[in-house]
């Protein structure tokens, strides 16, 4: 018989899945309704997490809500489990600083939180932790050159105790090409910019201006063990510098994506230079533009404050400014001067728009004050 069947056809399948286990949604979060199971692990899917649990046949086998026939043991199973008892299980010694992917996540994040959860039930063994808990990790990345291009591979050391994250030349060199601190680092991935699905683009400050670094490894697990390192430092580095705050607070301060990344074009100071295409990346309240998206050093950086400190974003350029190529304009005011831009399309200044609001919007932080000085007076 069908799932729907067992439970009283034929009611939607909206109130099946609310009947079983109070509320089978999906684990990743995803904007569709579950309306795939796992007949193996009794749990409610969306339709991208049925394909990675499909990808791993060992481990799950998944059937359509609506389509497919269960066995009476199959639907005994699936109404005694269900999402919340699944949860309790197979999460209940998961770290706070372990990312729990949502849908818009990428692919291996999404896999591996299923395999770690399940296959490797590393949330119900502690000790299998250890690859980024321990509060240090050494290891082999390709690291794209920052003038060549190429990948090559560089040794990589993160380490709790002297809150750094530092890359070696030479596989036996003794002093590192750079020095990273956690309190400064990030870290998301980024498989479209670098042509790999594994590819992580590390960031950090080096004098107070964005330092990319972009590496990867062939094995996701690996990657992924990387990534949710540099995490546990963060959230232990947080832990000491914000002895009061919550798991919950700090959780969301571990990495971030960016708020925007695209094509823009850009004219000078003056507004009278021609307009130039560049890569813009817009990361919390700092703005910058790179020739290439690759590149390791922005070309310049805007900081963006709040309203209520005379920032504003507007649609459109003055009449008056000439050499642009692409007509959808955004004019960013500030204390000091305004920023002009252009985008190709009207959906990308919309976009565009949208994230400068986000920010513009909310109301700037004790310390970003101290980030915005530097920028009125940076060199």
């Amino acid at each position: 018989m069908t799932l729907q069947t067992f439970l009283f056809f034929p009611f939607t399948s909206k109130f099946i899945l609310h009947l079983n286990m109070q509320v089978a949604s999906c684990f990743l979060l995803s904007s569709s309704e579950p309306d795939w199971v796992s007949v193996t692990l009794g749990v409610f899917v969306c339709q991208g997490c049925s394909l990675i649990h499909r990808s791993i046949e060992s481990l799950s086998q998944v059937k359509s809500v609506l389509q497919d026939t269960f066995e009476d043991k199959e639907v005994e199973f699936i109404t005694s489990m269900g999402n919340e008892a699944a949860k309790a299980k197979y999460e209940q010694l998961a770290p706070p600083f372990y990312h729990r992917p949502s849908h818009t996540d990428c692919r291996i994040l999404r896999e591996q939180w299923i395999r770690a959860k399940y296959e490797r039930q590393e949330f119900i063994h502690i000790e299998k932790q250890e690859p980024y808990s321990a509060g240090y990790r050494e290891g082999f990345l390709w690291k794209r050159g920052r003038d060549n291009g190429q990948f090559l591979s560089r040794k990589f050391i993160l380490s709790e105790r002297e809150r750094a994250l530092k890359y070696f030349n030479k596989h036996d060199a003794r002093e590192p090409k750079a020095i990273m601190r956690i309190e400064t680092l990030n870290a998301t991935f980024q498989p479209a910019k670098i042509g790999n699905p594994c590819g992580l683009q590390i960031t950090y400050l080096r004098d107070n201006s964005t330092r990319n670094i972009f590496v990867y490894h062939e094995d996701s697990k690996e990657m992924v063990d990387w990534f949710t390192a540099i995490r546990a430092a963060r959230f232990h580095y947080q832990k000491v510098a914000f002895p009061g705050a919550n798991d919950e607070d700090l959780v969301p301060r571990l990495t971030r994506n960016f708020m925007k990344e695209g094509f823009m074009e850009k004219t000078g100071p003056r507004h009278t230079e021609g307009f130039k295409k560049r890569w813009f990346t817009m990361d919390d309240r700092r703005l910058m533009y790179f020739k290439d998206p690759l590149d390791a050093y922005a070309r310049g950086e805007v900081f963006i404050g709040s309203k209520e400190n005379r920032y504003t974003v507007v649609a459109g350029l003055p009449p008056s400014i000439q050499g642009y190529h692409w007509k959808y304009g955004i004019t960013i005011g500030t204390p000091d001067r305004k920023f002009l831009f252009a985008c190709e399309t009207e959906a990308e200044q919309k976009d565009w728009i949208a994230a400068f609001q986000r920010v513009v919007n909310r109301p700037m932080m004790p310390q970003e004050y101290a980030v915005e000085a530097y920028f009125k007076h940076k060199p």
